[in-house]
């Protein structure tokens, strides 16, 4: 019981710690894999590599594309935040399916290696026309693999467009820090709070 609960503990303090890490594309394209991982990994499961470039540039298309329907409406200000918004989502997707894939190769050198030790009867190979579990977690990291690939190739289109549009690089939007509550932010809020049930 102990034990359960310290690993629960342990487990929401690193979501936590993660929830606090920066969305940038510097930890997408570390954790996602680059062009010789993504060739590798499809020559050794049989995958189609998916076509970076190809990606990256209708994502940074379709982006200009909106801007430019816009037209007048946005101004500058509100273009930047707009893009800020859409480039950060597509940030964010890479960064997720970068972080999944990571665990699913932890998972699959854990479970390759399980495998590996004859005196275990649960994790020998499955019976002959069957795939192991082993080789079932080293499929679907493969392919996970070849996602978080193609989402890094949208994201640095986003990025791309984002530099175009804007002229500045793309940053995720951090709110400001907010110091304690003041006597005059204390009291607006008490007034609000009021005409709740």
């Amino acid at each position: 019981m102990a034990a359960t609960k310290s690993a629960a503990k342990s487990a929401s303090t690193k979501a936590a710690k993660d929830a606090r890490l920066p969305i940038t594309i510097e930890r997408a394209r570390l954790l996602c894999p680059n062009a010789v991982v993504a060739d590798k990994v499809a020559a050794a499961f049989g995958l189609s590599v998916p076509d970076f470039e190809g990606i990256q540039e209708a994502h940074q298309h379709a982006l200009r594309q909106t801007w430019l329907s816009f037209d007048d409406a946005l101004n500058e200000k509100a273009t930047q935040m707009h893009f800020q918004r859409i480039t950060g989502s597509f940030v964010s997707s890479a960064l997720g399916a970068g972080e999944f894939y990571t665990t699913k190769v932890t998972e699959a050198r854990d479970a390759t290696a399980k495998t590996a030790n004859e005196f275990r009867d649960e994790d020998r190979d499955a019976p002959a026309g069957f795939d192991s579990r082993a080789e079932r977690v080293r499929q679907f990291a493969a392919e996970m693999a070849m996602q978080a690939y193609a989402l890094l190739a949208a994201a640095e289109g986003a990025i791309a467009a984002y530099k175009e549009i804007t002229g500045e690089d793309w940053k995720a939007y951090q709110a400001p820090v907010q110091g304690p509550a003041t006597v005059e932010r204390r009291a607006p809020a008490a007034q609000m709070g009021a005409f709740q049930a």
